[in-house]
């Protein structure tokens, strides 16, 4: 059971109930989103400011959905590790793919773009003031320096929201194996559910 309250999908303000739509109907997808429901004003800017950064986004769907994963673990927010986002899943996130997730640096279906990345959500997961000069000439050397800026906004965005997440603990709607709140999680393996609204 979440920490605080989740709000049922039926009983969601009118407004957010109109920006969400369809995806209403998938509250394995709704994550915080049932929590959040609390303050509605609260996360209608949440998804606005998701919905502007996606529909600017100059980072491939791929890229992002990846790091998001890769986060996902580092945080154990069970709710991000259980979705994959359609986006994700239409550029080529499958879940082979994610598996590579276990041991990125050894991956061969990773770019090597994908692989500087992923070393940058890890480090601003576990380490982040070990993310040095080296760091970003790594990056610089696969990104232009908006588009590193545009995924350090995402990574903070994916550490930050799923750190919130999880210490909610909104898990009840999840596949069971997210549901274990005693043993580590990954985001590799079966039960995935796919969602359009993250």
């Amino acid at each position: 059971m979440a920490r605080l309250h989740a709000v049922p999908p039926q009983d969601f303000d009118p407004a957010l109930r109109a920006t969400l739509g369809p995806a209403l109907d998938d509250p394995q997808g709704l994550g915080l989103l049932r929590v959040l429901a609390q303050r509605p004003d609260v996360a209608q800017a949440f998804l606005a400011f998701r919905s502007a950064l996606t529909a600017s986004s100059t980072l491939s769907p791929r890229l992002v959905e990846l790091v998001r994963l890769r986060i996902a673990f580092h945080n154990q927010c069970r709710s991000c590790m259980a979705l994959r986002t359609a986006t994700g899943a239409a550029d080529g996130v499958t879940e082979g793919l994610v598996c590579s997730l276990e041991k990125p640096a050894e991956a061969p279906d990773l770019t090597d773009a994908e692989k500087a990345a992923l070393r940058y959500a890890d480090l601003f997961a576990t380490d982040h003031l070990a993310a040095d000069e080296a760091v970003f000439d790594d990056l610089r050397t696969y990104f232009t320096e908006p588009e590193i800026v545009e995924l350090g906004v995402q990574i903070g965005v994916f550490v930050g929201f799923g750190r919130l997440s999880a210490t909610w603990d909104i898990v009840d709607d999840l596949p069971e194996r997210f549901r274990d709140r005693d043993d580590l999680v990954t985001p590799w393996g079966a039960d995935a559910v796919v969602a359009d609204h993250r």
